[in-house]
């Protein structure tokens, strides 16, 4: 593994999870209570033994890149390293990043100079755990110019991923972007020779890419300095490559998820408080998801009631009730506060006197929910100040809504409080 370098590609702006990414780059968005997105494919970096790490970002990286420096640091004994290469304007190219694909070819230069065999390229959205060392050992065995991680897709999702035909040694011959309508149905394939069976074939009958790739590294130099217009790997790269070189496909076939939507994103923090066995566990002592140390006091719960519930560190609870919902860190709830069915992401720092419950200073709403308050399937971003008596619901079954100078978005039905919003005492959404 000392020969791959691995390439994580932050995305674009982010509008699917918007407004989580209002003032954060994508990799950057809280997940499970105390981690960031950009700790998935890291720690999973780490754990198959690749060291050195770039993660390419262009909007709002700030945070992100605070994150990286205080989180990743390897002893001086290795060449490891995790770095972000974020966007920028050179002589020779004065654009933005323009795709994925564009935005190695920014920093081809820089990524040519490792004496490295593969490159490895993976997306900063995903929630997963997987030992990339059996990729890479698949890639080798085959002699593959590229591989392709792959899923079985049912019907419903399929047209949102790059779907695949291969032959029968798994070599991909066909490959179509978010296909629709008869060029959907044209990429239907008998997945059984992927090893399921057939009740599951029959369910899940299309092969969709995970948009995480391993290049030699010829093969991707040649392929991103040819084709200059080309600037996406999903849309472009690997359709043209799929006709000449030999593009292999790997079954990954644990839990894997894109949480690149506000409803994605949602489903997957509350599928961690499943019982008796979540989809996806944190829990893993062999392959554990790293994240900053922060050092925090352990949690107070004052005569609580908690049920199928994740609670980060630092926490102040007092007489509230807690169903189904994963709280981040720093979260205070206030006494007759129920909170069911939502993702609290917390804050970033406490107030004064944290611990005592008063009124805020000046009338102004303390950091936290406030007593009272009612919370039904919501997102709470972080240092959000939720006054007393709120009832964030969607009482009105609302879909979509845009109400930002309310300090609110409603997507999927899911009511999305923005990070520093204030929500005033009695408010009711």
């Amino acid at each position: 593994m000392k020969r791959v370098l691995s390439i994580i590609l932050g995305g674009g702006a982010g509008t699917r999870l918007y407004p989580l990414t209002k003032l954060r780059a994508k990799p950057a968005v809280p997940v499970a209570g105390k981690y960031r997105l950009i700790d998935i494919p890291v720690s999973n970096c780490i754990n198959s033994e690749i060291y050195k790490i770039y993660v390419l970002t262009q909007y709002n990286s700030a945070s992100l890149n605070r994150h990286i420096a205080q989180t990743y640091s390897f002893a001086g004994f290795t060449d490891g390293f995790v770095e972000v290469l974020a966007a920028q304007q050179t002589p020779e190219n004065p654009n933005w990043f323009q795709g994925t694909a564009d935005a190695v070819r920014q920093y081809i230069s820089l990524l040519q100079e490792w004496n490295v065999d593969e490159y490895l390229i993976l997306s900063g959205d995903h929630l997963y755990r997987m030992d990339y060392r059996l990729f890479v050992q698949r890639h080798r065995e085959t002699n593959a110019d590229i591989t392709i991680s792959v899923v079985p897709m049912d019907d419903k999702r399929a047209s949102d991923f790059g779907l695949m035909k291969i032959d029968q040694s798994g070599r991909v011959v066909d490959f179509c972007e978010k296909p629709k309508g008869e060029a959907l149905a044209n990429m239907r394939v008998d997945t059984t020779k992927l090893g399921l069976t057939a009740e599951e074939a029959q369910q899940s009958p299309y092969i969709a890419s995970m948009g995480i790739y391993v290049f030699k590294k010829d093969v991707l130099i040649d392929l991103l300095q040819k084709s200059l217009e080309q600037t996406d790997f999903g849309k472009e790269i690997i359709p043209g490559a799929a006709e000449t070189y030999n593009v292999q496909a790997y079954l990954f076939d644990r839990y894997w998820e894109d949480i690149g939507t506000i409803e994605a994103f949602y489903e997957a923090n509350l599928a961690l408080t499943r019982q008796p066995q979540p989809p996806f566990s944190f829990y893993e002592e062999n392959a554990p998801i790293y994240t900053r140390s922060r050092y925090l006091p352990p949690t107070k719960l004052l005569d609580c009631q908690v049920t199928e519930s994740i609670i980060s560190e630092g926490c102040i609870l007092k007489n509230c009730r807690i169903h189904h919902s994963v709280l981040g860190l720093r979260a205070k709830i206030d006494s007759g506060a129920v909170i069911e069915d939502s993702l609290l992401m917390g804050a970033d720092y406490y107030e004064p006197f944290a611990e005592q419950q008063r009124e805020g200073e000046n009338g102004k709403i303390k950091l936290g929910i406030g007593s009272n308050t009612t919370i039904r399937r919501a997102i709470v971003d972080k240092n959000a100040r939720i006054g007393s008596n709120v009832m964030i619901i969607n009482k009105d079954r609302v879909e979509e809504a845009q109400r930002e100078t309310e300090g609110f978005y409603i997507r999927n039905g899911i009511v999305v409080i923005f990070k520093n919003a204030t929500i005033l005492d009695g408010t009711v959404i």
